[in-house]
């Protein structure tokens, strides 16, 4: 399978049956696709939806679009509101997991995932919100950028979203959880090492007793 198909599947697993969750753009929003049977979860976007799913290409709705822009359905009982209300959820802690895109986390759990080097952007939209608001915070990346460089740093470098926010990272390569505050291994891929995450990782870090494999 391609990278972001299996670190889509990965994330998967960190979401439980009830959840509401608030799949950022790219990436995160490939999760959905990937649950376990028997796990349902109630999607929520910034924009004023909870209970989003994929769209109904067939009588698409034109009016449902999700905080990324993209064209969206909302399931038989969800609901829709205005901004006040959607950030009322979030900043008062009622969503139980984000799943965001980064650019660089480092050792403190610091995020940065928002300004894009070389690119016009219009500014980090809810991600400060969803990040401090948010029970669990999971980033979902590649573990290096396209030309090789680590992405999982000992300090980030470009402007951060928020501190100490990130609670899991999960990467083609690896899952790191943040354990008494100490970024911790505690999965590898299949057919990666412990020598060869390290030599992708700027970061230091711990690696968990019960390290094992990742299972898809």
């Amino acid at each position: 399978m391609d990278t972001k198909t299996f670190i889509a599947r990965r994330v998967a697993q960190e979401l439980k049956d009830g959840d509401v969750v608030n799949l950022g753009i790219g990436l995160p929003t490939m999760v959905a696709a990937h649950l376990a049977d028997g796990i349902d979860i109630l999607l929520q976007s910034e924009n004023g939806f909870l209970g989003i799913c994929p769209v109904d290409i067939h009588n698409p709705d034109p009016d449902l679009a999700n905080a990324g822009g993209q064209p969206c359905g909302i399931i038989k009982g969800g609901s829709t509101f205005d901004s006040a209300f959607s950030f009322a959820l979030i900043r008062g802690g009622h969503i139980d997991a984000c799943v965001l895109g980064g650019l660089e986390v480092d050792q403190q759990g610091n995020l940065a995932n928002w300004m894009v080097p070389g690119k016009m952007v219009p500014g980090m939209g809810g991600a400060m919100d969803l990040v401090t608001g948010s029970k669990n915070v999971i980033v979902a990346m590649e573990h290096c950028t396209k030309t090789g460089e680590a992405k999982i740093l000992r300090q980030c470098q470009l402007p951060l979203t928020a501190q100490n926010c990130v609670s899991t990272i999960i990467t083609e390569l690896a899952v790191f959880c943040f354990i008494g505050g100490q970024l911790t291994l505690v999965e590898y891929a299949p057919g990666t090492s412990v020598e060869v995450i390290k030599a992708r990782t700027d970061a230091d870090f711990e690696i968990a007793d019960n390290l094992k494999e990742i299972k898809l």
